[in-house]
């Protein structure tokens, strides 16, 4: 680790979710470990459905030690297959290190990935730095003090408070959601996220694995859409596949002035008659969409959401990050691999602003974190205008525009060279293009082992399981 100067900074991070402890593990591999996590929820599990970590996120996850503990929990992506509605290909993309990247994309189920995170927290910070129970209410700073203070309730218990009602520190991180309380202080006038008037239905079936077993697959248009991929290495160990769907259909017209999200619990299971008949004859990637739902137990909806790019992140001594900063719709897999490229960033300018040792100069982290939101904001605000314009998944809107009733072949219809285009570009714009990718894989082969860092051995252990699925007990406080 680099050397520091004793007084290095005390943190607060607000939420622990992806974006919060991967900020945590970043601090804490260069060096910063005076850090404390505070969290909402009562307990922490596997909840969720799958996502997608991009290799410039999956980059910095190695650079942490990681990367042997996703390899035991995850899929290795293979390949993106963007079809019809009719089921007809529009084009495959090559992903991950198939497409020349020297590091992987992984498909996960988001509670595994989080749980990972947690216990990695809990290996290398101490589990006493996470405080479960403990919902952020509000913040005062102190200029001449050069601290700010975090104050907490229970949220179901308000009346009785928490083990720590306040905490002080020299910054704070409110990586605390979409819903962010840190972001309410600030915008008061902002209101709920904004709705795009879809709504995702999502689920998770085993059976046996489809196309390449590492496969994605995309089909339909805007407006109906379903995606599957795979997200478990357990399941492939055993010759399955652990397969994440979703089922988006519009529920709201396009020129609706209402943006207001229809109220939903993201936790409660719901009928599948709210969305399954548009999608009873849709047959994507040697997928039967209907028999999927009918084998899925639990489905839930999520309504697809934003925000607004705001002007600001950093008010003094706190700043916003991950959905907090910058919600964006789950477009083109990239909400996860931001938060994760913001931890990076962030602990990049407090340890460019750390005071020379030996001298008496206090740290400059009001200027460190303005120096984050300015590389950090401006690129995240073209990512969230990207994915309101659909993203990469435009491909199969321009398909659908210009043959609504199918093709025989795409390149009578969309020229080869428009089409990878469109996914080019996103790559630029999401700042995973392979070149630059690649070079900084090369620049810092080696950097766990140099900072002694390993994954958490439970997880590793996984690849070692039998076949009858036994696992040990892991992520769970």
């Amino acid at each position: 680790m680099p050397f520091l100067p004793s007084t290095s900074p005390s943190i607060i991070i607000v939420g622990a979710g992806i974006g919060g402890l991967t900020t945590a593990l970043q601090l804490h591999a260069h060096g910063i470990t005076n850090i404390h996590i505070f969290e909402s929820a009562s307990t922490l599990a596997t909840l969720g459905v799958g996502i997608n970590v991009q290799p410039h996120a999956i980059l910095i996850l190695r650079n942490l030690g990681l990367l042997p503990a996703l390899e035991a929990t995850g899929i290795k992506t293979l390949e993106l297959n963007y079809y019809d509605r009719f089921g007809s290909p529009i084009i495959q993309e090559p992903r991950g290190m198939h497409a020349g990247y020297e590091v992987p994309q992984f498909s996960i189920h988001r509670g595994e990935f989080q749980m990972l995170l947690l216990d990695t927290v809990k290996e290398r910070l101490g589990a006493d730095r996470i405080h479960l129970d403990h919902c952020f209410q509000s913040f005062t700073q102190d200029e001449s003090a050069g601290t700010i203070t975090a104050t907490f309730i229970r949220r179901n218990d308000p009346a009785n408070p928490p083990v720590v009602p306040s905490k002080t520190a020299d910054l704070l991180i409110a990586a605390d959601g979409i819903n962010s309380t840190a972001r309410r202080i600030l915008y008061p006038n902002e209101g709920p996220p904004r709705f795009s008037g879809r709504i995702l239905w999502r689920g998770c079936t085993e059976r046996v694995p489809y196309l390449t077993g590492a496969s994605m697959v995309w089909g339909g248009h805007a407006n109906q859409k379903f995606i599957a991929y795979p997200i478990s290495a357990r399941s492939a160990r055993k010759g399955h596949s652990l397969i994440n769907w979703i089922c988006e259909l519009r529920v709201r017209g396009e020129n609706d002035p209402d943006t207001t999200p229809p109220k939903t619990d993201w936790l409660a299971t719901v009928p599948k008659e709210r969305f399954a008949e548009p999608f009873a004859k849709w047959h994507i990637g040697e997928l039967a969409v209907k028999d999927l739902i009918d084998e899925t137990e639990k489905v839930f909806e999520f309504p697809m959401c934003d925000r607004d790019p705001v002007s600001r992140w950093t008010f003094g001594r706190l700043t916003l990050l991950g959905d907090a900063a910058h919600p964006m719709y789950p477009i083109g897999s990239n909400g996860a691999s931001q938060a994760i490229l913001d931890a990076e960033c962030l602990t990049k300018h407090l340890l460019a602003h750390l005071p020379v040792p030996s001298s008496n100069t206090p740290m400059d982290i009001p200027t460190a974190l303005l120096a984050y939101q300015n590389e950090r904001l401006p690129a995240t605000a073209k990512i969230v205008m990207a994915n309101r314009a659909n993203g990469p998944d435009h491909v199969m809107q321009v398909a659908y525009e210009r043959a609504p009733n199918g093709f025989e072949n795409i390149h009578d219809v969309i020229p080869k060279e428009e089409l990878e285009e469109i996914g080019r570009q996103y790559k630029a714009i999401a700042g995973f293009d392979i070149e630059s990718v690649n070079r900084k894989a090369v620049d810092t082969e080696g950097k766990a082992q140099r900072l002694g860092l390993q994954s958490p051995k439970a997880w590793v252990a996984m690849r070692r399981e039998s076949a009858t699925g036994v696992v040990p007990l892991i992520g769970r406080i």
